[in-house]
């Protein structure tokens, strides 16, 4: 048994859709007719299996249809994605996903994420050119020599600083740029590769879990269940501080016990391999000259910008991944790095992450065999009918663990909220309390299982680091039935406040 080891991220991926492959030939195919509003013609198209329709684009219309949603959420752009109309599931031909269909999702699936893909590869070309420079080495020299005695000031900064954007902007697939950056600085503090690992993914999570003011979740979501999106805002933002803590508890706990017993870490057997690897054996002794100083200087600009445009500027991948791909170019130049050298270190740095980039692309896959196969819109339709004559302390915990099971098939967030609000959210009236409740439901469903979800990001953020799926799983369950118990407590509290 100690030969048999636990599959890659790869394998386990394409096992999950191999499963879910079946289950097209298991669960009835159906589907929801969708309403997307077009802003040329400003109209509404209602689209279903028979067709599509076109319908002005009014208040009337959607009071027709049971779309209890402001039309001004449509026409200033707040919900850009088709929605689903409540009441209009209707099952239909069946659409088995055969072998074929098999091994054309990871294709499939590379082709729908190349705008993730090509940031993670330009991103990739970006750390091998700062590696090259050797800027990295010598600002983790003096980090170490900053920090001394007080490392653990980095776990609490990081988580806090990531939570941040994870509730603000939704910062969530840009954190694979920092796991390069970060892991050998924690690796020079004495920490194992886990302790930067799960203060990114774990910050990252419990950001975007709490979401205050994230346009990709909250906003999207309040606006797709008919609501303000400051309704709920006090709630979200106690959990998230509360979330937080204890996140950042648990992590020191973790860290200071490797510190002080390096023998005491998860991948204590990958230790000399994770610190080749990443380098930290050579950092000791390189100089932080004013070259190099400016040359952090720009790389850390990239982010800022990147951040900037995301948050105000309505940017995403295209504009993230040309931020950092002229940040490579200008950090060439400022190294004076040869032509071909720099082609060839790009080249190699962006190579380095390219298993990274598939495994975000086989994730796709998954979700393009869902639907494929027309089944989500069933499990949809069944979790929407499963609540029914529950109390409402029962109905809200039950309602988390249905968008945490149904977060396996969809795990984007905007995805989600424009595919179940419409569904799910009229559900709060008959029990009897505040759609925000939903709302939050579906945050802290989504959130929590995302600690884990291997359709999620975590596979990817794994693949950076060469850490097993199991040994993760080892690490952080303790901190997801922590914080489930919390949430469930707290969803209880909200709902009869």
């Amino acid at each position: 048994m100690k030969n048999i080891k636990f599959p890659t991220a790869q394998t386990i991926l394409l096992l999950i859709a191999a499963i879910v492959a079946l289950l097209t030939w298991v669960i009835p195919a159906g589907k929801y007719d969708s309403l997307s509003y077009n802003k040329d013609t400003n109209t509404f198209t209602r689209s279903s299996m028979e067709g599509s329709t076109t319908l002005e684009a009014t208040q009337e219309t959607l009071e027709t249809l049971q779309v209890k949603i402001p039309l001004e959420k449509f026409t200033n752009g707040d919900i850009w994605k088709p929605i689903s109309i409540p009441n209009t599931y209707q099952e239909v031909e069946p659409r088995p996903q055969g072998l074929l269909a098999f091994f054309k999702s990871p294709i499939k699936g590379i082709i729908e994420a190349a705008d993730i893909i090509f940031l993670v590869l330009i991103i990739g070309g970006l750390i091998g050119i700062m590696n090259l420079t050797g800027a990295f080495d010598a600002g983790i020299s003096w980090l170490a020599k900053t920090l001394k005695g007080h490392e653990y000031v980095l776990i609490i900064l990081v988580t806090i600083l990531v939570a941040l954007g994870g509730t603000t902007f939704g910062l969530a697939e840009e954190t694979i740029a920092f796991y390069p950056i970060l892991i050998p600085m924690f690796l020079a503090a004495k920490y194992d590769a886990i302790v930067p690992l799960a203060a990114i993914y774990i910050g990252s999570s419990i950001g975007t879990m709490c979401s205050t003011v994230n346009p990709f979740s909250v906003i999207i979501a309040s606006d797709a269940a008919g609501i303000n999106w400051t309704t709920g805002f006090s709630g979200r933002l106690i959990m998230l501080i509360l979330g937080t803590l204890i996140c950042i508890i648990y992590i020191l706990r973790y860290a200071n016990r490797v510190k002080k017993d390096p023998s005491k870490s998860i991948i204590y057997s990958q230790k000399e391999q994770i610190e080749a690897m990443f380098g930290t054996t050579s950092n000791a002794t390189v100089v932080l000259t004013t070259r190099l100083r400016l040359i952090l200087f720009v790389f850390a600009m990239c982010f800022v910008v990147m951040i900037y445009g995301v948050s105000q500027l309505e940017w995403w991948f295209l504009e993230m991944t040309t931020v950092f791909f002229v940040g490579a170019i200008l950090i060439g130049i400022i190294a004076k790095i040869q032509e071909a050298n720099f082609v060839e270190t790009f080249v190699k740095g962006a190579g380095d992450l390219l298993g990274v980039a598939i495994i975000i692309g086989i994730a796709r896959g998954v979700s393009v065999l869902m639907e494929d196969g027309f089944i989500s819109d069933t499990l949809l339709f069944h979790s929407s009918n499963l609540t029914e004559g529950m109390n409402k302390g029962l109905f809200a915990n039950v309602m988390l663990f249905i968008y945490g099971g149904l977060s396996f098939f969809i795990p984007s967030s905007s995805g989600m909220a424009v595919l179940t609000m419409p569904i799910m959210s009229p559900l709060a009236d008959t029990v009897g309390f505040g759609r925000e409740i939903i709302v939050n439901c579906y945050q802290y469903g989504m959130g929590l299982f995302a600690f884990i979800n291997p359709t999620g990001l975590i596979l990817a953020s794994l693949a950076i680091v060469k850490v097993g799926y199991n040994k993760w799983l080892k690490f952080v369950i303790p901190l997801v039935v922590i914080l489930t118990i919390f949430t469930m407590i707290a969803l209880t509290i909200q709902v009869y406040l």
